[in-house]
Parts: C-alpha cells; structure tokens; sequence
C-alpha cells in the first residue's frame, strides 16, 4: 500500500498546493474568457476555453515536473520543456482552425479561434507560474472582446446604408425595404 501511495504523490518539484492553485487558476481565468464567447453564443464557449486552458496548465506543469523525475536524469535524456509549449500551441491551433468557417463569401470564427489559442497560452502562463502574464492577458483578451468588439460593431452600425438601418428599425414598413417590390 505504501508504494502505491508514494506512486500516487511522488516528491514533487512545484508543491501541490501550489500544483492545485495554478490548475484552479487556469478554470477560472479560462472561464472569464468563455463566458464572454458563450455569451455571444460562439461556436466555442465557457466549457471549451476552460478546458483547453486546463489542458495547456496541466501539460506545462507536467513537463516543468519532468525536468526533475528520476530516472531522467541520463544523459541519453534530453527533455525541453519548450516542446510542450510548442506541442500545446499547435494542438490548440488546430483545435482554433476548426471554428473558423467560409461561407457565403465571408470568413467567420476567426475572433473565437485567436480567443482560443489565446486560452492556450494562458493555460502554459500559469502552468509555468506565471500569474501576472496570466492576468495581463485576460484582462487585455476582455478590453479587446468587448471593447473593440463594440467599437467595431458601431463602425459597422455607422456603415450601413441609411435604407438598410431603416429596415433593421422597422422590419415592418415595406418603406424602409426599397429593394422588395410590393405584389
């Protein structure tokens, strides 16, 4: 039974408190991300930015924690922790490209697929201890979300011919439709 135990909570170079913060942290600031894309109704939302922000923390702890395994100390060993990042970074590009779509002669997606990679990085900033990187990046991913997205959709807003703005309005006066012609 002990050496199931000690199997179970080997030594560990980053204390498990600390361990158990960093992947609390990565759910939460992963969440401040998601509620913002889900509350948009994105393809991607709170539970995917949680998880890929998990994910990314887990897999830099774990590669800071392998640095210092036994048995990895041969020479014939040669561990980088910079490959988990570049690993975590093309996983997550690929899980990104897969919320952007073309249709109809437009590009969608892309500002949920850059949140996502975005949830990734986060995710490694933590994993690694980097707390304030962590927080600077949310805090900046939230003035951009929101922001510049309302600022953009008033560029937008401000745009739009007069006639179509009307019709948005008014969807129910055939006046404001000039494009529709009355049968």
């Amino acid at each position: 039974m002990e050496q199931i135990l000690a199997d179970m909570f080997p030594p560990s170079q980053v204390p498990y408190q600390v361990i158990f913060a960093r992947i609390l942290g990565s759910l939460l600031m992963g969440a401040i991300i998601g509620f913002e894309r889900e509350a948009k109704a994105r393809p991607a939302g709170l539970k995917t930015h949680m998880l890929v922000c998990l994910a990314a923390c887990t897999f830099a702890i774990i590669s800071l924690e392998s640095v210092y395994m036994k048995g990895f100390f041969d020479e014939r060993v040669r561990i980088d922790p910079l490959r988990v990042v570049e690993a975590v970074t093309a996983g997550v590009a690929f899980l990104a490209a897969g919320t952007i779509i073309f249709a109809r002669g437009q590009v969608q997606g892309l500002t949920t697929g850059s949140s996502l990679w975005l949830a990734g990085a986060i995710g490694l900033a933590l994993g690694f201890g980097h707390w304030i990187i962590a927080a600077f990046a949310v805090g900046s991913a939230l003035l951009v979300l929101a922001v510049v997205g309302w600022l953009e959709a008033e560029v937008k807003e401000e745009a739009r011919p007069d006639f179509d703005r009307k019709a948005a309005e008014h969807p129910d006066d055939k006046t404001a439709h000039p494009r529709e012609t009355v049968r």
